[in-house]
C-alpha cells in the first residue's frame, strides 16, 4: 500500500482507486488524528473534500477489513451537526454512495425539525450509525431519560460549517450539548470542519473540552485553484446612485444563465431573492427551468427544488443563505453574487458552491446595488485573491440558551448541580458562569425568579431532599420539548391552498396587512388571498402579480475587514484608473468639492439644502451601528435645540438633518453617550422589550406552542410585555432582563462597532463645512423617504429634493 493511502482499509483504497482519486493530505492527517484519539479542526478550502475527511475515521470503522468478521456494534457511532437542514440531507446522499458501493453495514439517516415524529422515536430507541442532525435537533435528543444510554457509545461528533454558528446562540446551543456528549461519552471525538476561519486558534476554544485549545489538532488543507471572479456592471448606463436589489443586471444574468449549465444567484435577504426571482421570470423568454429557495419556503418546496438541483434538472436557483453552506452540487459552474457580499468569508463561501472541486477554478459575478457597493465588491474580490478572511470574534454564552439547556438536563433525567455546573463551565462559551450566575440561572429554572415565583406554571424543578434537582410534573418535559429552539425568527403564518398543500410562510407582520382579494407573489406564484385563519393564510391562484412579502430578519452588516479596505480604496487616488468612469468621476468630483474618508480619518460634512441643515458621518460601521448612532445622535441633537427631522443610513454613512446647523459633530459622539444617553435609549424603546422577548422564549419563560395550538405573536408579545413590565419593576437585576440587555447592546445595536466610533470621533474626526451636498452623500441621502425617523414617515418634500441631489452633486461650485 502506498503512502498515500497508508491509513486507509483497503476497501476504501480500492474505492479511492477505481474512480482515480488519491486521498489528499489533509485527509490523510484526519485519519491519523482520529486514529490518536485526539480531537480536530481542520481548515480547507471548498471543494478540498472536507466533508469526506470528516467522515473518512467513521467510514474505515465500519469497513469489514476493520470489523475483523464482526457484526458492526449497535447504536450511535457519530454525530454529524451541521447548520442547516439542506446540507443535512445533501451529506447523507453524498456518503450512501460510498457506503452503498463498498457494501459497508452502515445506517446513515438525518434528524431535523422536518423528521416525521415516528421516525425521531424509532432513533431514539433503534438508533442509526451515523446520524445527521442540527444543533437544536441534538439538544432535544439530550433532553430524553434514555439519552445516557443512546450516547453512551458514541465515538465521534463532527460539526461542518462550525464558522457559521459557533460564535453564536446556535453555537453556545451546540457547545452546551458537546459538554454532556462528553460526560455521557468520555472518549468523544470532537471534529470541526470549515473553508473560511479568519482566527483558528478562537475556533480551537471553542471546540475543545475545557477550552484547552492545544488538545484540539490544527489540521490545514491543500491550497485549491483560484477563483475566476468578475464584477458586472451596466453596459450603457452609470452605476447607479442608491438601491440594493441591483435588478440593472438581471439582462445580463439571465444571459448568463443561458450561457451556462447551472448557476446559483445569491441574495442577501428572503425579499431579495423574490425579488430577483420575479425579474429573471419576466426575461425568460425561453422558459427556463429556475427555482427558487430559501428558509420560509415549505420543505416541500425545498426538498422539490434540492433535489432538482442535484439531478441537474435547473438551469438556475435563486437563493439566500439556505444554501450558503457546504452543499455539493459538482455541476454549478457559475456563482452570482446580487448586491454587496458584506464580507470576505462570506464571498468565498457561496462562490465555492460553483465547480465545487478543489483542482477547478469557482467562476463568479458579483452585480453591485451601487456606487459603495462596487468599492465594496473590488474590495471584497482583492480579499479573497490575498486569502484575507473575516468573521465576528467569540462573545459570552447566553443566559437564555443556558437556562434552555438546565430544562433539557431535568427532562432527561435529576442532576447534581455541582457536577452540571462543572460540565456546563468546560464549554469555553460558559467559563464565565460563577457559582453566583449559577445559582440565579437554577433559581429562574426552578421558579422563574423571585417576581414570578407565586405562580405555578414558573414552578418547572424543584430540589429534592436527596440534593438533585428533577421535574415538579413530567408535563414540563413535553412543553419544553414542544417549545425548545434557538432560532427566533419573526412570528410566521403558513400559507396553504384550501387543498391543505403548504407553500412555506410568512410573516405575521405581512399577513395581517393582507385583505381576501389581495394579491401577491411568494414561492414563484401569483396568490390571492381567500381568507386568514388564526395562523394560516388561504390563497388561491391569482391572474395578476402582487406585491411580494416583506420580512424583517437581521440585516448582513458590512464587516470591520471590508470597511477597512472601502477606506483604503478611497484613499489610493493612484487606483481609481481601474475603476469605471462614472464611479471615477464620483471619487474626483467628491476630492475636488470636498475631502475623502481614509484610514485614520473620521470624515464629517455639513451643507445646507433647501432650508434645511444635513451632517453626514462617514464611519463605515455598517448599518446596525449607523441605526443606533442616528437614534442617539437625533437625541442630543434634540437636548442642544438643534430641531433634528431625521436620520438615514446605510453601510457607510449616517446622515442626520435637521432645521439647525451642526457646528460641533464631536460634541454629538463624546463617549458618554453610551452610559447615559445609550442606556436611557435602549431602556425606553422596543429594542430591549425586543430582546426580552427573544430571550424569553429561548429560556422557556413564555411558551410559543401548546399542544396542537400555537400562540400569535401578538399573544407572545402581549405576555413578554407584561412580564417585562413587572420584572423591571419589581426585579431589574432579573436573570433574563440581564440576558436581554446582553443582546440588545450586541446584536441589535453592534454597541462594539459603536464604541469604535466615538472613540475615533475623539482623535481622527474631521469636519468639513459646504455650500451644497457633496457627490459621496448623495448614495445615503437618496434614501430619504425610504427609512423609518424617529418622528414617523418623512416630509414628502424631502423624497423630492432626495431624488434631484444626484444632478445637483456633479455641477461645479461657481
Amino acid at each position: 500500500m502506498s503512502d498515500q493511502t497508508a491509513n486507509l482499509p483497503p476497501e476504501l483504497a480500492g474505492w479511492f482507486a477505481a474512480r482515480g482519486w488519491q486521498l489528499r493530505r489533509h485527509q490523510r492527517e484526519m485519519l491519523a488524528v482520529a486514529e490518536a484519539g485526539q480531537h480536530a479542526l481542520l481548515v480547507a478550502d471548498t471543494g478540498a473534500g472536507k466533508t469526506l475527511a470528516g467522515f473518512l475515521p467513521t467510514l474505515a470503522d465500519f469497513c469489514p477489513s476493520r470489523l475483523d468478521g464482526s457484526p458492526p456494534s449497535d447504536g450511535l457511532h457519530t454525530l454529524y451537526v451541521s447548520p442547516l437542514k439542506a446540507l443535512a440531507h445533501d451529506v447523507r446522499r453524498n456518503l450512501l454512495l460510498p457506503a452503498e458501493e463498498l457494501g459497508l453495514p452502515i445506517r446513515i439517516e438525518t434528524r431535523s425539525g422536518d423528521t416525521p415524529s415516528d421516525r425521531k422515536a424509532r432513533q431514539r430507541s433503534n438508533p442509526p450509525h451515523v446520524l445527521l442532525t442540527t444543533p437544536e435537533s441534538l439538544s432535544l435528543l439530550l433532553s430524553y431519560p434514555e439519552s445516557a444510554t443512546l450516547f453512551a457509545g458514541l465515538k465521534r461528533i463532527v460539526v461542518d460549517e462550525v464558522h457559521a454558528f459557533a460564535n453564536g446562540k446556535r453555537g453556545d446551543l451546540l457547545a452546551l450539548a458537546m459538554a454532556r456528549l462528553q460526560a455521557l461519552a468520555p472518549n468523544l471525538q470532537r471534529v470541526a470542519l470549515s473553508a473560511t476561519l479568519a482566527d483558528p486558534e478562537a475556533y480551537r476554544c471553542w471546540l475543545a473540552p475545557g477550552g484547552l485549545a492545544n488538545s484540539v489538532t490544527l489540521v490545514e488543507g491543500e491550497q485549491g485553484a483560484a477563483p475566476e471572479l468578475e464584477i458586472v456592471l451596466p453596459h450603457e448606463a452609470r452605476v447607479p446612485w442608491g438601491g440594493h436589489a441591483a435588478a440593472w443586471a438581471v439582462p445580463q444574468l439571465y444571459q448568463a444563465i443561458n450561457a451556462n449549465k447551472t448557476t446559483l444567484v445569491f441574495c442577501n435577504t428572503r425579499f431579495l431573492a423574490e425579488f430577483i426571482f420575479q425579474e429573471l421570470w419576466d426575461a425568460n423568454e425561453d422558459h427556463l427551468p429556475i427555482g427558487i429557495h430559501h428558509g420560509s419556503l415549505s420543505v416541500e418546496a425545498r426538498r422539490k427544488v434540492e433535489s432538482a438541483m442535484a439531478a441537474g434538472k435547473l438551469r438556475a436557483l435563486v437563493c439566500t443563505a439556505s444554501l450558503d453552506l457546504g452543499v455539493d452540487w459538482g455541476d454549478v459552474d457559475l456563482v452570482v453574487q446580487m448586491g454587496a457580499p458584506k464580507g470576505s468569508s462570506r464571498l468565498l463561501q457561496r462562490i465555492g458552491r460553483a465547480n465545487h472541486r478543489l483542482d477547478q477554478p469557482s467562476r463568479a459575478m458579483l452585480a453591485p446595488g451601487n456606487r459603495f457597493e462596487f468599492l465594496e465588491a473590488v474590495a471584497a474580490l482583492e480579499a479573497v485573491a490575498e486569502g484575507q478572511r473575516d468573521g465576528d470574534a467569540f462573545r459570552p454564552g447566553g443566559l437564555d440558551v443556558l437556562a434552555q439547556h438546565v430544562m433539557a438536563c431535568a427532562c432527561a433525567g435529576p442532576f447534581d448541580e455541582a457536577s452540571l455546573l462543572a460540565e456546563v463551565q468546560s464549554a469555553q462559551a460558559f467559563a464565565w458562569v460563577d457559582t453566583e450566575t449559577w445559582q440565579r440561572v437554577l433559581g429562574f429554572v426552578a421558579t422563574g425568579g423571585y417576581s414570578l415565583r407565586a405562580y405555578d406554571r414558573f414552578q418547572r424543578i424543584t430540589r429534592g431532599r436527596d440534593g438533585l434537582w428533577r421535574l415538579t410534573h413530567p408535563q414540563h418535559a413535553a412543553r419544553h420539548r414542544l417549545n425548545a429552539g434557538i432560532i427566533m425568527d419573526s412570528e410566521m403564518i403558513s400559507v396553504r391552498f384550501r387543498n391543505g398543500k403548504a407553500l412555506g410562510r410568512v410573516e405575521e407582520s405581512f399577513a395581517a396587512s393582507l385583505k381576501p382579494g389581495a394579491t401577491f407573489r411568494f414561492a414563484g406564484l401569483d396568490l390571492e388571498v381567500e381568507a386568514m385563519r388564526e395562523t394560516e393564510l388561504w390563497v388561491r391562484a391569482a391572474k395578476r402579480s402582487g406585491q411580494i412579502p416583506s420580512y424583517m430578519g437581521a440585516r448582513m452588516p458590512l464587516t470591520t475587514h471590508l470597511s477597512n479596505r472601502v477606506q483604503a480604496l478611497l484613499a489610493d487616488r493612484a487606483g481609481w484608473v481601474r475603476f469605471p468612469d462614472d464611479v471615477r468621476e464620483w471619487l474626483e468630483m467628491q476630492d475636488w468639492r470636498s475631502e475623502l474618508p481614509a484610514p485614520g480619518r473620521l470624515l464629517v460634512e455639513s451643507f445646507p439644502h433647501q432650508g434645511r441643515f444635513y451632517t453626514v458621518f462617514y464611519t463605515f460601521e455598517g448599518w446596525p451601528a449607523h441605526q443606533s448612532l442616528g437614534m442617539l445622535v437625533t437625541r442630543r441633537m434634540e437636548e442642544r435645540g438643534l430641531a433634528p427631522l431625521g436620520f438615514v443610513a446605510n453601510d457607510y454613512a449616517l446622515a442626520v438633518w435637521g432645521l439647525r446647523p451642526i457646528e460641533d459633530p464631536a460634541a454629538l459622539l463624546s463617549p458618554d453617550i453610551l452610559a447615559d444617553e445609550f442606556v436611557d435609549w435602549v431602556q425606553n424603546s422596543y429594542l430591549l422589550r425586543r430582546a426580552f422577548r427573544e430571550v424569553a422564549v429561548i429560556s422557556g419563560l413564555v411558551e410559543r406552542q401548546h399542544p396542537g395550538k400555537r400562540k400569535t405573536g401578538r399573544q407572545v408579545t402581549f405576555s413578554t410585555d407584561l412580564i417585562y413590565d413587572v420584572l423591571l419593576k419589581h426585579e431589574p437585576d432579573h436573570v433574563l432582563i440581564e440576558a436581554a440587555w446582553a443582546d440588545a447592546r450586541s446584536r441589535m445595536t453592534d454597541v462594539g462597532r459603536l464604541a469604535g466610533v466615538l472613540d475615533r470621533a475623539q482623535h481622527e474626526l474631521h469636519h468639513v463645512h459646504l455650500d451644497r451636498v457633496s457627490p459621496l452623500a448623495v448614495p445615503v441621502l437618496v434614501m430619504i423617504g425610504r427609512e423609518a425617523t424617529p418622528q414617523g414617515q418623512a416630509d414628502e418634500e424631502l423624497l423630492f429634493e432626495a431624488e434631484s441631489l444626484a444632478g445637483l452633486a456633479m455641477r461645479p461650485v461657481r
